[in-house]
């Protein structure tokens, strides 16, 4: 997980969150053991849980500011275009 920490901090640009997501995904096909949520439907109802109820008291535990204006919109376009791409 310290490893994520390390590249999550490090994010700067489309190309970092590309290299992001394909390790989250090397990461489930090698340890889906860990993974909390081992089917879409439980990792997009733990994302939506996740963002409305623990999002701020997380930024508050690691002591990092609250993101405020954050692009919801891309979030949403990504997602969308996920389920349709080949």
């Amino acid at each position: 997980m310290e490893i994520f920490t390390t590249i999550i901090n490090g994010i700067k640009t489309k190309e970092d969150f590309i290299k992001f997501v394909d390790l989250l995904n090397l990461d489930f096909k090698e340890n889906s053991e860990e993974w909390e949520n081992k089917n879409i439907p439980d990792y997009l109802e733990a994302l939506s849980r996740w963002t409305d109820d623990n999002m701020n008291g997380y930024y508050k535990y690691i002591d990092f500011p609250i993101p405020e204006n954050i692009a919801w919109r891309i979030f949403a376009d990504i997602l969308m275009a996920a389920k349709m791409y080949e």
